[in-house]
């Protein structure tokens, strides 16, 4: 769910940040009535609950986007609805737990989202279910549920041991005619689609049909361990892990993830990144200024926010580059941006992380959209570059240009890092990019 809540911005953002601020903010807290309704039960107000309780603890999210615009050079190609089938997904969790709790989301849904059934286990390969582990999920303790326009719908708890790292596979079937309007595009991990029928109770699946994008599944959470903690990365592409390998969970938090495991750190890790997302406008999904509550401030037990975005603000405006038609903002208007970020985390008692923008020279050189790259659109990457880690407004920095940088072309990411279109990292480059961040900069020193 989006927040309706007005933006106080300074004087050098545009005016097209305001008109921006107040579209499309719907996900997790203001429709949480509505949907307690929907699923016949007084689980209104269960974010505050979990927090309060320190019950529960996002393990794993992916963000809902709209459908976009046909004037995007991406095709979106996820297919417009489904009827009478039932979709598996799978996710891997930061920090594990013994019982689970499915958020799906109707964000951006214009009509009423029906849930016929639901199931939730321990993911085996190739769309399978460890049939030992596979759970009915339910809402208010019935087996199906009616999703509001803009609500989100958190499940009953449901009693599944999952160990750190572990894959867990959530099955949901859609009985009637659905519009796919909630969607994670970029989620590098194969969604399995069922021809006729529900088969959410199935430990098995045969799909008629795969995806690698996310469709209403936005969290899992877990149970908390005592004194855990959340970190929120919040960022575009680079984030959302767009290049790595699919189902492989090469994604530079997942590697974080690992390295928290590996030093017995109670750190749930939480990506809230989508592809082509930018602070200050709307494109591929709602620009940052207009999520951060939403997507960052409703997850119980957060202690730090890591940003790494801007680079989509820089590239996608001009000619020749993704939307030609935008204005191009400057270096103070982004630091605009950030500053509001580091504002508002720090109102909520949060700290707030920033990480540099990493070369781009030659991004998308011979294609149409070539134009994402110009020699004064580096300049401006230089310059937010020299605010990140010199402006003071950020309580810790991630310096990933100096990482990814070739040191011998000043400018272009590293050849062995780069997945072939001067932009996104592969899977090696990923990994680089963790193993780079020192883990007392996202939480301070372990005691």
């Amino acid at each position: 769910m989006r927040l309706n809540r007005p933006l106080v911005l300074a004087d050098k953002v545009s005016s097209e940040l305001s008109a921006a601020a107040g579209r499309k903010r719907r996900r997790r807290q203001t429709i949480l009535i509505c949907a307690a309704v929907a699923a016949g039960s007084a689980i209104a107000g269960f974010s505050a609950q979990g927090a309060e309780k320190g019950a529960w603890i996002t393990t794993w999210a992916a963000t809902p986007a709209p459908r976009w615009s046909d004037d995007l050079p991406a095709p979106f190609g996820v297919p417009e609805v489904l009827e009478n089938q039932t979709v598996r997904q799978v996710a891997r969790i930061s920090v594990g737990g013994n019982s689970v709790r499915v958020v799906l989301s109707n964000s951006f849904g214009e009509k009423p989202l029906t849930i016929g059934a639901g199931s939730v286990g321990i993911a085996g390969k190739d769309g399978e279910v460890d049939p030992a582990t596979l759970k009915p999920l339910t809402w208010g303790g019935k087996s199906s549920v009616v999703v509001p326009p803009g609500a989100p719908i958190l499940s009953d708890p449901i009693a599944l041991p999952a160990e750190a790292l572990s894959e867990i596979s959530v099955s949901i079937f859609l009985p009637k005619k659905t519009a796919l309007s909630s969607v994670h595009w970029d989620g590098v991990q194969t969604a399995y689609i069922s021809g006729p029928g529900n088969f959410t109770n199935d430990a098995a699946f045969k799909a008629d049909s795969t995806l690698k994008s996310r469709l209403f599944l936005s969290d899992i959470w877990v149970d908390a361990a005592p004194e855990s903690q959340a970190v929120v990365f919040f960022g575009d592409s680079i984030t959302d892990g767009n290049c790595s390998t699919p189902d492989a969970n090469n994604r530079w938090p997942d590697h974080i993830a690992k390295r928290l495991q590996e030093a017995n750190r109670k750190v749930a890790v939480v990506n809230e990144a989508f592809s082509g997302n930018r602070v200050l406008t709307d494109g591929m999904g709602v620009n940052a200024l207009a999520r951060f509550d939403s997507d960052i401030l409703s997850h119980p037990k957060v202690a730090t926010v890591v940003v790494m975005m801007g680079i989509n603000d820089i590239g996608w405006p001009g000619e020749n580059a993704v939307t030609p038609d935008d204005k191009e903002p400057t270096a103070e208007e982004i630091i605009t941006g950030y500053k509001q970020l580091i504002d508002r985390a720090h109102a909520h008692g949060k700290r707030i992380v920033g990480a540099t923008l990493t070369p781009f020279a030659d991004t998308f050189k011979g294609l149409p959209t070539e134009g994402y790259y110009t020699p004064e659109k580096e300049k401006i990457r230089v310059a937010v570059n020299e605010w990140i880690r010199n402006g003071g407004g950020f309580d810790g920095v991630i310096d990933f240009d100096k990482v990814m940088e070739d040191p011998a072309k000043p400018g272009y990411l590293r050849d062995d890092y780069d997945c072939g279109d001067n932009l996104h990292p592969n899977d090696a480059g990923y990994k680089a990019m963790a193993d780079a961040v020192d883990l007392d900069v996202l939480l301070g020193p372990a005691k």
